[in-house]
C-alpha cells in the first residue's frame, strides 16, 4: 500500500489548490479515504473523509470551501481546497483505511497561504 500526496504550494490569501493523493497497491475504492492536516506545534486534525460509496464529511472550518473528491477509474483522491486561508497553513496528509481498520498513510505535501 503506498499513497502518494502531491499539489501543495504557495499560495496567497482567497486562493485555490488542488491535492491528489495517488493509491497504489490496493484499490482505492475498497476504502474509506480521508485528509488530514497538520500545522507547526499542533495536532494532526482530520479534515475531510471520503467513503467508498462516495459520502463525504468535513471539518467544520472548511465546510464550504473545500471538496473532497475520488477517481476510482485513476485510483486518485482529491481535495479541491478554495477561499484559502492563512490558517489552512499545514501539511496536508492522506490515509486510507481498510475494511479492517488499519490504516496507511502518505509522506504529506505542504500547504502555506500567505501574503
Amino acid at each position: 500500500v503506498q499513497l502518494v500526496e502531491s499539489g501543495g504550494g504557495l499560495v496567497q490569501p482567497g486562493g485555490s489548490l488542488r491535492l491528489s493523493c495517488a493509491a497504489s497497491g490496493f484499490t482505492l475504492s475498497n476504502y474509506a479515504m480521508s485528509w488530514f492536516r497538520q500545522a507547526p506545534g499542533k495536532e494532526r486534525e482530520l479534515v475531510a473523509t471520503i467513503s467508498k460509496v462516495g459520502f463525504t464529511n468535513y471539518a467544520d472550518l472548511v465546510k464550504g470551501r473545500f471538496t473532497v473528491s475520488r477517481d476510482n477509474a485513476a485510483n486518485t483522491m482529491y481535495l479541491q481546497m478554495n477561499s484559502l486561508k492563512v490558517e489552512d497553513t499545514a501539511v496536508y496528509f492522506c490515509r486510507a483505511l481498510s475494511p479492517r481498520g488499519s490504516a496507511s498513510w502518505g509522506q504529506g505535501t505542504q500547504v502555506t497561504v500567505s501574503a
